[in-house]
């Protein structure tokens, strides 16, 4: 086997190393051993980093919240950045007491994050797992559901309670009731419905993409908290999905609409405003729009329908029309009074478009009546100013090879931005983003921060200050707080490690190898084996997830817990994470490497970079690579032991879509294309089933409604006709991700089946993970 840029003879070579040398095999592990890579699992988590900080986000603009975390605990701390003082917003032990009172089921204060807060005259409020609380502090915590209304009103449902969208000004929220859309007023508990002509799969604000479905409602309000922008979705004739329930008597089974590759009925969109105050429903003058993103595989992505943006005076919307193959993206104006439309421009992609990489990165500044415009046309993400009464072009506003990653702060008077970048400054990492500030003439870009890390930053409303929090994958996050030229006003905290490092945790060590063409470097994570000794072989373990959306690495700041690396590497395995070509936040070519084939995206690079690897470090044992991964990695885990047979020995494919003609049509239709005649058929890992050599496990939920178990079961079915052994485990109640407890129960399958027929070593019986290992 030869890729590009390794010769014939360096992977003999490599294969030929050392056999001598090779680690001890047949070793009995005991459940202390298990017990010992558990704990390190268990320490590996945020609880034994102290003052370890998630994010900030701004009340004000001077006064922001965060959560330190010390021994485990998070407590919210509120900091007035213009005084230099800050204190806790509250007891967190109390306050858990206090939500699980209200209806919140968790009751350990150490796996509570609130994911919004803010302080009240006579209390606060936070939002936990969706559910918005009010409550009120003193000698008693006492918390109630937000939608509760006053002391004699018609309670609303959890249900409701945590899949409404509240209003900017707090006073009211709408929810989904019977497919319409409802408000309720927070302060009385009055309702009443603002859309009527809903019915079943042709409703208002439904949050349905097939891979995901939920009652959410999925709005968004103008700034005065007056006025909608939202949808009637056109489901009637979208193709469906089941699941069947696994108990005693007659099955449960749930439907749901599911649009799959190729469908010719997909899930459309009938744009409409509406007026809250008045009930009033006002479609815009066009056709039914593509249900898709100018990002992701949903209109939402990463939190609000960012595709969808209002004038700060409310009087138009702008937003932006995605072809279904995502080649075409049309930015439109509405005149909101009238439902009025008019094109803007086109942005038009060879391969497919994207405005950003985890936030959409386009805007609309009605102030100045001009779009700040993301694209990727000059083979880097740079962004661009349009005129947005004539559509046409003024200038860059960033240029070079390198990319825009977030726009964070913009004033429409001046012209200031602040935004993060990627790779524009010499570094250990390209994908370390960096914070600039910039302005829309096009001029006076300037790096702000200067530390070679990963940065994530919040910048106050004014711009007048910047919360940097940056990290490495070795280094723990160190909170600053800057001015707008980028001086460290403050240190805010820093994160601890001497907790986690007594527990025997070893930062893993980030490195480069060349990517399957010999030429391009693409970046990884290596966790070494426990008590290493040089003159030993050691099997080496390959987490994948192909992407091509994003990859295995994950994030480039500092996490402690990378799923189950750290506890294998305990039990003696070299484990990498390497993030190869074809995904983004590199060039667009980078990004373009595998497209229409993903069937092998990124697969390539893992088998030059680990063949680099064991030229680098003799102790890998080339003859014992195994390979996991869930979902994408599960199916890209089955590709590698299918189209590269003699490479991989030992795989375990968790809930992979091993066939993606069965998968929804966004995601795919995305990167391999619209369906033809055969242009998915080597996609399908079903089509190598009689190429498998090594040792298989395949896993998946039965009541998965992300990816269908069916794409699994016709890999089995192919490698039953391909007389194929292979093994499966089955989770009769599990959905994607397995919960707590399956998914404790998958870890220590997993960790059995490594060691037995990658070690031949004999792993403890039945040994029982703790199902609080699994994050939540």
């Amino acid at each position: 086997m030869v890729f590009r840029g390794i010769s014939l003879a360096a992977t003999l070579a490599c294969l030929a190393i050392g056999l001598s040398a090779r680690a001890q095999t047949g070793r009995t592990y005991t459940s202390a051993d298990y017990t010992r890579a558990a704990n390190l699992l268990e320490a590996s988590t945020i609880s034994l980093v102290d003052h370890a900080v998630d994010g900030a986000t701004f009340l004000s603009n001077n006064r922001f919240w965060y959560l330190d975390r010390d021994h485990g605990l998070a407590t919210l701390m509120v900091d007035d950045a213009a005084a230099r003082t800050k204190s806790a917003a509250y007891d967190p032990v109390r306050m858990a007491a206090a939500l699980h009172a209200a209806g919140l089921e968790e009751t350990d204060p150490k796996r509570i994050k609130p994911d919004e807060f803010a302080p009240l005259d006579d209390g606060v409020r936070i939002t936990v797992d969706g559910v918005r609380y009010k409550c009120a502090l003193g000698a008693e915590y006492h918390c109630a559901w937000e939608l509760s209304g006053p002391p004699g009103c018609p309670r609303p449902s959890l249900h409701d309670a945590s899949l409404a969208e509240f209003s900017p000004d707090g006073k009211r929220a709408v929810f989904i009731r019977d497919w319409n859309l409802w408000v309720r007023d927070i302060a009385t508990g009055a309702e009443k419905p603002l859309t009527t002509d809903g019915v079943k799969d042709y409703g208002y604000a439904t949050d349905n993409a097939g891979w995901i479905h939920s009652d959410h409602a999925i709005v968004v309000w103008s700034p005065d908290s007056k006025i909608l922008a939202t949808f009637q979705q056109d489901q009637r004739k979208t193709g469906e999905m089941y699941t069947v329930t696994s108990r005693v008597g007659h099955p449960h089974l749930e439907t749901w609409k599911y649009p799959f590759v190729g469908d010719q009925d997909i899930t459309m969109i009938e744009r409409v405003i509406i007026d809250v105050d008045a009930a009033k429903v006002t479609r815009l003058k066009m056709p039914p729009d593509q249900h898709r993103s100018t990002l992701c595989d949903h209109l939402v992505c990463r939190g609000p329908w960012e595709d969808v943006q209002w004038a700060a005076d409310g009087k138009t919307l702008a937003f932006v029309s995605t072809s279904r193959d995502h080649k075409v993206a049309n930015v439109r104006i509405a005149d909101v009074s009238t439902g009025d439309v008019r094109d803007v421009f086109t942005e038009t992609v060879p391969t497919f478009f994207e405005s950003g990489y985890q936030h959409v990165n386009w805007r609309y500044l009605g102030q100045r009546n001009e779009i700040l415009w993301f694209s990727q046309r000059n083979n880097w993400g740079n962004l661009y100013l349009y005129d947005a009464g004539t559509g046409k072009l003024k200038h860059a506003v960033t240029e070079g090879d390198w990319n825009v990653d977030e726009i964070l702060h913009i004033d429409q008077q001046t012209g200031d931005i602040i935004l993060s970048g990627t790779g524009r400054e010499p570094s250990e990492d390209p994908y370390y983003r960096r914070i600039y500030s910039a302005n829309l003439d096009g001029k006076h870009l300037k790096l702000l921060t200067p530390e070679d890390a990963d940065h994530v930053a919040t910048v106050s409303s004014d711009g007048k200050f910047i919360v940097d929090i940056y990290s490495t994958p070795q280094k723990p996050q160190i909170m600053v707080l800057r001015d707008p030229a980028g001086q460290v006003i403050e240190p805010l905290t820093h994160g601890d490690i001497t907790r986690l490092q007594a527990a025997g945790w070893i930062a893993p060590e980030t490195f480069h190898v060349k990517g399957h063409d010999g030429k391009t470097d693409v970046y990884g994570l290596l966790f070494r084996p426990a008590n290493l000794d040089v003159s030993h072989k050691y099997p080496i373990i390959d987490y994948i997830y192909p992407g091509p959306q994003g990859g295995s690495f994950g994030k480039h700041s500092f996490e402690a817990s990378r799923r189950d690396s750290n506890a294998l590497a305990q039990l003696g395995f070299v484990v990498v994470h390497i993030e190869g070509m074809g995904n983004p936040k590199r060039s667009k070519a980078f990004h373009d490497t595998y497209l229409n084939d993903i069937g092998i995206n990124a697969i390539p690079d893992q088998i030059s970079g680990i063949h680099e690897l064991a030229q680098r470090y003799p102790w890998i044992d080339l003859d014992r690579v195994g390979m996991w991964g869930h979902s994408g990695g599960g199916n890209a885990t089955a590709a590698t032991m299918l189209r590269y047979p003699d490479f991989v020995k030992v795989g375990i494919a968790e809930s992979g879509n091993h066939e993606n003609r069965n998968y929804e049509d966004d995601w795919d239709e995305k990167w391999v294309g619209l369906l033809h005649t055969t242009n998915y058929d080597s996609q399908a890992n079903a089509m190598y089933a009689k190429n498998l050599k090594g040792k298989l496990l395949l896993a998946h939920g039965m009541l998965d409604d992300n990816v269908p178990v069916s794409t699994t079961m016709l890999l089995i079915d192919a490698l039953e006709k391909a007389n194929k052994d292979f093994d499966l485990i089955v989770f009769p109640e599990a959905h994607h991700s397995y919960g707590e407890v399956a998914g404790a129960y998958m870890m220590r399958r997993r960790w059995d089946y490594f060691l037995t027929n990658l070690m031949k070593a004999t792993p403890p019986h039945e040994f029982q993970m703790p199902p609080l290992l699994i994050e939540k």
